[in-house]
């Protein structure tokens, strides 16, 4: 028997069948997309333009290719010092106290598996209970500085720690020899991956805190020797050729002015005694062509290794792009590439018997070397200004980020972990186990991972205590040198600082000091 509709109803089927799929679409759409994996990666006192994306000279493929498939922002802020910064980021604070939480715990409270290796290096006022071996699943640390190559007595000024144990030498489990801490920190992140995240349905947190490229200045022979002789053509040339390279590649305003090279004057921060005649130099500006050949053999070996050290971070970010490719992980995974502050041009030099580069030695660069990392800004690590925290960092999300884009949208570390948590769907705790928490100082960067306008921050933070301190309400800026006066700056005109507009515009500094000090007394003081 035949089943036929009559021409009226059959419309009405039709337009039953074809609102059903509408539906079904929409409720498809409306469908949150899948929680991606999360990997979160720092380097440590590397400038603004020290990654090849960003107008270096160095080799940085692998960190590249995450540029050129995912964005670049040029406005990216961080707190200035290690330990600042690295606190600001694990909590959404710029200051804050017992009832701060870790963004492992938080991601790990959400279904995550959260996994650290790397550097550890807190403000006093980050509680233990947001520590690494307290809130990840598993954790390979190592507090502030230490050397790359195990030493040779096998004694750790600040040991390892594998999971909250002391780690001694003999029980290293590294892929490659000799030890090198920069392919440590990736083996066991990677070793974790296989044991912990592949063949499993729930998405994971890797957040690598690498230590290069912070000093001393140990690296592969053989990477080293990729960049021996290609800094004799010196700071100024190198500096200049990089800033010609980041207008190009629209890091930067075409219009941005070079800053003129300076010293470290920096008051705060002395150095070890000894050596007097080699250590006035250090915190100096020279020209390069001043300088006798053998002085420009010595600084070229010295930036050859920063150079080598900044390779091996890269060599090892490839190793885990091609683990998280072959594992079928990558286009599911947000990586975060970004740098604590900007280069160090501190002397922490212990002797000068041995050059830069092999295990014996603990050397660090200079001033001028740290200048052209920091290009095209003023000053350095710990410092306010630009050179000390703005730096690069860039985001690839697959589906999410638009390939080869760039951002100069303002942005800061504590922005971080409230995109984490949006990006894994789950919210901030109001409590936690009957205690009120602290609320979040940043704001999501999903709009701008997106490709869309953020609501501009209401401040951002920077500089290493009082006597450097930072602060910025949209273009305009307030900052202090060594204690000093309040200076001021509109940096959409003047980008890198060269005018200080505090004696024309006193109502100016007068208002953003008012804020400052207004935002400043709403942190947890400390005791």
């Amino acid at each position: 028997m035949s089943y036929h509709l009559s021409p009226r109803r059959f419309c009405f089927r039709y337009l039953e069948i074809s609102l059903l799929t509408l539906l079904l679409a929409c409720s498809r759409t409306e469908e949150k997309p899948p929680r991606p994996n999360i990997v979160l990666i720092m380097a440590d006192d590397m400038g603004f333009s020290d990654i090849g994306c960003y107008g270096s000279e160095v080799a940085t493929p692998n960190i590249d290719r995450l540029a050129d498939e995912g964005m670049r922002f040029t406005q990216f802020y961080n707190m200035a010092k290690c330990e600042t910064t690295r606190s600001a980021l694990l909590t959404g604070l710029y200051r804050g106290d017992e009832r701060a939480r870790s963004m492992g715990q938080l991601l790990r409270d959400a279904g995550y598996t959260s996994i650290y290796s790397g550097k550890e290096h807190f403000s006093g006022w980050v509680p233990e209970h947001c520590y690494a071996t307290e809130s990840f699943d598993r954790a390979f640390t190592f507090w502030a500085s230490t050397e790359y190559f195990v030493p040779p007595d096998s004694t750790f000024r600040k040991p390892y720690i594998l999971n909250g144990r002391e780690l001694h030498p003999s029980a290293f489990e590294v892929s490659q020899t000799p030890f090198y801490q920069t392919d440590a920190i990736t083996d066991y992140a990677l070793r974790w991956m296989d044991t912990l995240v592949v063949g499993k349905e729930d998405p994971f947190f890797l957040y690598l805190p690498y230590h290069a490229a912070h000093y001393p200045l140990q690296a592969h022979p053989e990477d080293i020797a990729r960049y021996r002789g290609q800094y004799l053509k010196g700071w100024d040339k190198v500096r200049r050729q990089r800033f010609e390279r980041m207008k190009k590649l629209g890091v930067i305003p075409e219009a941005t002015q070079l800053s003129p090279p300076e010293g470290n004057i920096n008051q705060f921060r002395g150095h070890p005694k000894g050596d007097a005649a080699i250590r006035e130099n250090i915190p100096l500006y020279r020209p390069w062509d001043s300088l006798t050949p053998q002085e420009q053999d010595a600084l070229d070996l010295e930036m050859a290794v920063f150079a080598a050290m900044v390779d091996r971070l890269d060599q090892n970010i490839g190793r885990l792009l091609t683990y998280l490719e072959e594992k079928g992980k990558l286009e599911s995974t947000l990586i975060l590439f970004l740098s604590d502050n900007g280069s160090c041009p501190y002397d922490s030099n212990r002797d000068f018997e041995y050059p830069p580069g092999g295990r014996e030695s603990y050397r660090t660069l200079p001033a001028a070397w740290a200048n052209v990392g920091n290009t095209p800004f003023r000053y350095f690590k710990q410092y306010g200004h630009e050179g000390g925290g703005h730096t690069h960092f860039i985001a690839r999300w697959p589906g999410v980020t638009e390939p080869a884009s760039l951002s100069d949208q303002p942005a800061h570390v504590v922005d971080i972990l409230p995109t984490l948590l949006e990006a894994a769907g789950t919210d901030y705790p109001a409590q936690v186990n009957g205690e009120t928490t602290l609320p979040l100082h940043g704001q999501s960067m999903l709009p701008i991972l997106r490709g869309e306008q953020r609501a501009v921050p209401a401040y951002i933070l920077s500089g290493f205590t009082e006597r450097f301190r930072m602060f910025r309400q949209e273009d305009w800026k307030i900052v202090r040198v060594n204690a000093g006066d309040w200076e001021l700056y509109n940096l959409r005109q003047d980008p890198t600082e060269m005018y200080n507009l505090a004696a024309e515009q006193p109502e100016q500094v007068e208002q953003l000091v008012k804020h400052y000090e207004t935002v400043k007394g709403s942190f947890p003081q400390e005791d």
